[in-house]
């Protein structure tokens, strides 16, 4: 990203919606924008590490709230939520840090919210997993702030592998709405 055009193109925008891009409170905003920018868009050029595995195995192993800000492509306004993965692993386990590495990857860009799902689930199914389920709840601003004005809450679910066998598709989405209460039991 250039940063320089960037700050050009803001301080045009500042000017075109009727402000002065020299006044006290503006001063700096093209600035800002531009490291925010930065920041915000950083998923274009990041790697989600999921090369990085371990020697563990298990049945299934299920990260929950995966917190992500994206932004819409179509308004340039964000949405955010957060994201489930379940994944049962081939005989290596991914760490922790590299799932929620993986969702702002793929977030951190401009964004749908059901390509950010299925996103996430191709990856992490191209590492060799038997399965993948993705579930991203989000908010959208720009149905809030524009529009309709509605504050609905979507949900994009993608299934990979094993996981697309509709007995399974159940029983992994029973066990990750079940981890949302105090006591987990199968």
């Amino acid at each position: 990203m250039d940063k320089e055009r960037v700050k050009k193109l803001v301080r045009e925008l500042i000017i075109e919606l009727g402000e002065d891009p020299t006044r006290e409170g503006l001063r700096e905003t093209p600035n800002r924008i531009a490291e925010m920018y930065k920041e915000i868009f950083s998923g274009y050029d990041s790697d989600s590490e999921l090369s990085i595995q371990f020697s563990e195995d298990s049945d299934v192993v299920i990260a929950k709230d995966i917190q992500f800000y994206s932004m819409c492509e179509h308004h340039i306004l964000p949405f955010f939520g957060k994201i489930h993965i379940a994944y049962s692993p081939n005989g290596r386990v991914f760490g922790i840090s590299k799932l929620v590495r993986l969702v702002e990857k793929y977030a951190k860009r401009l964004q749908i919210q059901e390509r950010l799902t299925k996103n996430i689930a191709d990856e992490l199914h191209s590492q060799g997993v038997k399965g993948v389920v993705v579930i991203t709840e989000a908010e959208h601003l720009c149905m809030k702030m524009r529009g309709v004005k509605n504050d609905l809450k979507m949900t994009t679910i993608a299934y990979r592998g094993i996981y697309q066998n509709r007995e399974e598709k159940e029983n992994i989405v029973s066990m990750i709405h079940k981890a949302h209460s105090e006591s987990f039991t199968l």
